[in-house]
């Protein structure tokens, strides 16, 4: 059974920091892409990062140069370390993992709160 379990949301005022992390397993994750996604109230489901399996990644604009994603294959995680926070960054952070086979996975969801 695949599961995938996030975890690190919660209130942080404006300029600080969260890391978040997601957990997983049922999967390979070593040869998968990680992803995260963020939901705010009243939008729709952004993509703002993800990596490959090699560690390439990219990143959306508003998100670039403040969020940074990372991997560890030993531990099948992905993380979130994001700086820098704005309110706007405020919004549900989901994870997404693509298998190799190309199967999709998401996580249940953290909330970031981000205080002015």
């Amino acid at each position: 059974q695949v599961q995938l379990v996030e975890s690190g949301g919660g209130l942080v005022q404006a300029g600080g920091s969260l890391r978040l992390s997601c957990a997983t397993s049922g999967i390979i994750f070593s040869t998968s892409t990680a992803a995260w996604y963020r939901q705010a109230p009243g939008k729709q489901r952004e993509l703002i990062t993800y990596i490959t399996s090699g560690a390439y990644t990219i990143y959306a604009d508003s998100v670039k140069g403040r969020f940074t994603i990372s991997r560890d294959n030993a531990k099948n995680t992905v993380y979130l370390q994001m700086n820098s926070l704005k309110p706007e960054d405020t919004a549900v952070y989901y994870c997404n993992i693509v298998a190799s086979a190309g199967s999709t996975y998401w996580g249940q969801g953290t909330q970031v709160t981000v205080s002015s």
